[in-house]
């Protein structure tokens, strides 16, 4: 289960929660532009644009679950199990395997209008990276500086959506979590005049009333709820530090506890790590369930005319700043 979530200030971020029960070894790298990158169907890519994001790192190759590229693209890949749906070969189209969507996209696309056009020719195969490595059911936030879309394979095939509220989390699909949030409708961030009869005086013995209502429950219709109010009414100055500031205080709206969402045989699905990305600047922000300083890796301070990986493990121990 994960939650993901595009930010505007002066400048744009993009991140997510990653929410497992356990950890494949993440840690943020840098692809170089001129790293090869390999598909099944489709011819070597040579040179691209170079990315950076949180991925898992196995025979050299990153698979990435979110990130973005130079161009200020970004994208994140979010479980979606049971109604993901990938295929077989298909003539006509750009065969991708689901591991190769994001180096597939960030690679080649600027924006969100050339990353619709490659979706629209994209189908998704159903290939593992190897054996023993099941497909990863998935769908994708994806955002650039003016616009976010959510992507889903399902079975009647490719969908790409306009996102106006830049959130996303897991099932039912897009379109059912746009209709559940007219059930939120008269929800605010102020508080508002009471409208439970006429005549009927009902204190307003709290600050937040406004919000009576909001889930608060961890399931993923729930979070995309409480997320996109979260999202839409924050506010933060356009500073740099006050807007990450800001967009972990977003994701953290819905973070998962260890020990809430038990999962039996002592696992529990936790927030592994959060993640934010200043789009304009190139720079990749991450904080973990054990550590909750934020960490910075900056891909313009690597040779992104390289041709191999820059990866750093992520720092997973609690650094506490002692005052006395």
């Amino acid at each position: 289960m994960c939650t993901a979530a595009s930010y505007k200030t002066k400048d744009t971020y993009f991140g997510r929660n990653l929410d497992y029960e356990h950890s494949y070894g993440e840690e943020v790298v840098v692809m170089p532009r001129n790293y090869p990158l390999h598909f099944l169907t489709k011819d070597t890519i040579e040179s691209h644009y170079a990315m950076i994001g949180m991925a898992s790192v196995m025979d050299d190759t990153a698979l990435y679950y979110d990130a973005f590229n130079e161009k200020g693209l970004a994208i994140a890949g979010l479980n979606f199990v049971g109604n993901a749906r990938y295929h077989s070969k298909t003539e006509g189209k750009d065969n991708i395997a689901q591991f190769e969507i994001i180096p597939w996209i960030l690679s080649q696309c600027e924006n969100i209008s050339e990353a619709k056009a490659l979706f629209e020719r994209m189908n998704i195969l159903d290939t593992p990276f190897k054996a023993g490595l099941p497909v990863a059911e998935l769908h994708w936030l994806v955002s650039d500086f003016n616009e976010t879309i959510t992507v889903e394979s399902v079975d009647d095939g490719l969908k790409i959506y306009d996102n106006p509220v830049g959130v996303l989390t897991n099932n039912p699909p897009f379109p059912f979590q746009m209709q559940n949030l007219a059930n939120y409708r008269n929800v605010s961030a102020y508080n508002k005049e009471a409208t439970f009869a006429k005549g009927l005086e009902l204190p307003e013995y709290s600050r937040g009333m406004g919000g009576l209502g909001l889930p608060g429950d961890l399931s993923s219709q729930s979070r995309f709820v409480k997320v996109a109010f979260t999202r839409m009414n924050s506010l933060s100055d356009d500073s740099d530090l006050s807007s990450i500031s800001q967009f972990f205080h977003i994701l953290a709206s819905v973070e998962q506890q260890r020990g809430c969402c038990d999962l039996f045989n002592d696992k529990y699905e936790i927030t592994i790590y959060s993640s934010c990305c200043n789009l304009n600047k190139g720079t990749y922000y991450y904080n973990t369930y054990n550590n909750h300083q934020i960490n910075c890796i900056d891909m313009h301070k690597e040779n992104l005319d390289s041709d191999t990986l820059s990866r750093y493990p992520i720092s997973d121990e609690e650094v506490i700043n002692m005052i006395n």
